[in-house]
Parts: C-alpha cells; sequence; structure tokens
C-alpha cells in the first residue's frame, strides 16, 4: 500500500496579504510555513508532497522552498494558471473580462490529479496546522480499509484575524461525520461578538468554538471524478463571473448532500495560526519560536 501523498495549495496570489505569503520566510533559517507542513507530514507517515503552484512563480519557488528539500522530501510539481483546464472559449472571455486570478482550491486540486495515485490529504500553503493534526489525518489515510473521506476542524475563534475578514468553511458535525460545511466570506470580530456579512448585508452570528474549515482535507483518489462533475457544473453556471471561485469547502458539501462522500471528523485537538495578512506574520513567527524553543521543531528542518 502506497504511503499517503501530502497535497499543499500555494499558487496563492496574496492579495490580502500584498505579496506572495506562501514564500514569506518565517522560520530562523529561512523556511516558509509550508515547510512546517511538510516536515510534520513526513513524520506523520505521509510519502510525498505535491505542490500546486502557478508557472510564473516556479523559479522562485524552486529557490526559495525546493532549494531547502532537495533530497530530503519525494516531491511533484503541478500546476495551477489561469487558463489550466478551461475551454478555450471561456478562457477567451474570461481574459476579455480582465480575469487574472485561477479559479479557486477545487480548481487547484484538479491541476494536481495526474499525480494522485494514493489517499492524499490537501492543505494551504499559509497555513500552520500542528504536529498532532497530521499524525492523525496521516494516521486515518494509511487504513487498508480506508472508506471515507476526512477533515481535520479547528475552533473558530483562534482563526480570526484582528486586521480584517477571514473566509472559513462552517461546519455542522454529526456524531463522527461533516454533516455540511457552508463557506462564509467575511467573518470578523468586533466587540466581542463573532459575525460574517454575506453580499446582500446580512448578518450570522457565530460562536466563539464554532468548528470550522481550514481546507485540511483527507480523500482517496476516487472523489476525482465527482470533483471534476463538480467544476464543470460551476464553470457552467459561474464561469463568466469575473471573480468567481470554485472553492473546495463548498464542494465536499456538495458530495455530502449527494452522498457521493461520507467525510469523518477527525479531532486531533491542535493549534492553527496563519498569515492571511502582513500584520499576522509576526505573531507567526513569535510561535515558531516558541515551538522551535520547546523542541517540537528543530533550528533547521532539513539539515
Amino acid at each position: 500500500m502506497k504511503k499517503p501523498i501530502l497535497v499543499v495549495l500555494a499558487a496563492g496570489m496574496g492579495s490580502r496579504y500584498g505579496g506572495l505569503k506562501q514564500m514569506d520566510r518565517i522560520g530562523k533559517n529561512g523556511e516558509v510555513l509550508l515547510d512546517y507542513s511538510v516536515y510534520d507530514a513526513l513524520r506523520g507517515g505521509f510519502g510525498k508532497a505535491v505542490f500546486i503552484i502557478r508557472h510564473d512563480i516556479e523559479k522562485d519557488f524552486r529557490e526559495l522552498v525546493l532549494a531547502r528539500m532537495e533530497g530530503k522530501v519525494d516531491y511533484e510539481l503541478a500546476f495551477q494558471d489561469l487558463d489550466s483546464l478551461i475551454p478555450a472559449d471561456l478562457f477567451a472571455e474570461a481574459k476579455k473580462l480582465g480575469r487574472t486570478k485561477p479559479w479557486g482550491t477545487a480548481h487547484a486540486l484538479l491541476c494536481a490529479a495526474q499525480f494522485l495515485d494514493a489517499p492524499f490529504a490537501v492543505l494551504n500553503a499559509d497555513d500552520f496546522y500542528g504536529k498532532d493534526a497530521f499524525g492523525a489525518i496521516g494516521a486515518y489515510l494509511s487504513s487498508p480499509d480506508l472508506q471515507d473521506a476526512a477533515i481535520v476542524p479547528y475552533k473558530l475563534e483562534p482563526t480570526l484575524s484582528p486586521q480584517g475578514t477571514v473566509a472559513r468553511g462552517v461546519c455542522e458535525i454529526e456524531g463522527d461525520y461533516l454533516k455540511s460545511v457552508d463557506e462564509l466570506l467575511a467573518i470578523a470580530k468586533k466587540d466581542g461578538v463573532i459575525f460574517n456579512t454575506a453580499p446582500d448585508g446580512s448578518i450570522r452570528k457565530l460562536t466563539a468554538d464554532t468548528p470550522v474549515s481550514m481546507n485540511f482535507w483527507g480523500f482517496s483518489p476516487s472523489i476525482i471524478v465527482h470533483l471534476q462533475k463538480y467544476f464543470d457544473d460551476f464553470l457552467k453556471t459561474s464561469g463568466r463571473e469575473l471573480k468567481s471561485e470554485c472553492y473546495l469547502p463548498r464542494a465536499a458539501d456538495w458530495f455530502i448532500q449527494n452522498k457521493l462522500a461520507k467525510i469523518r471528523v477527525l479531532q486531533a485537538g491542535t493549534e492553527w495560526f496563519g498569515v492571511t495578512y502582513k500584520e499576522d506574520r509576526e505573531a507567526a513567527v513569535k510561535r515558531l519560536g516558541e515551538l522551535t524553543a520547546q523542541g517540537v521543531y528543530p533550528e533547521a528542518l532539513w539539515k
């Protein structure tokens, strides 16, 4: 049985961050956040990594990220560009409209499909998920009788940023399984109240311990055919909207509602932090320094 594969979503453009946060050096020896995910994945039983990037950042990604891992990590590069997997007529129309960014996280995963010949976990490059989370999902995906997908959820409040709104997939859990996930795109905290503001201006209040998706999913390769169907439908209904994106949490909810997959909830009890905004960077640097001082990580990950 092949070891699980780690799929890292690293093609983002960092519009709120003001730069390529997937390549912002956070660790003492120039490590970026995804270095820690790959390190934790390897000690959690994963066999290789697939990095999804854009062609225009390949040179920098190789120099700033992959050079440290060379010879220590088995990896593949997949590419998510504006025209990847997009019908020629729709791509031409999108360019005419002025679209500049790819089509979302579900689209990104499809761009890596050729490399997914074993159970895999998919996650964001600019998030820190914690050692225990990788141990939990690595063990789950290594089961010889794997049948269900999986998610590692996190409590909402610690995932918020004081700098502005965030997008989170709000999870409804029933027993050990995910019942639904609702991707909310503008969650903030003000005067002690956590709330989401919908596009129509309506407000939805949320509790601090609401479980949310941070895009840490586990799937069998068989999910790809369903994801392709979901993305094809998305292109038909929303592909001509300038800023439409096909989100992986919404695809996961579609799998559940159409009984295409059951998604097991793995409670890892681990911390999360990330760099949605540039101002989040200082806290991430400080926390990684603390974890290194505690011996959770070595001073230099890849030496």
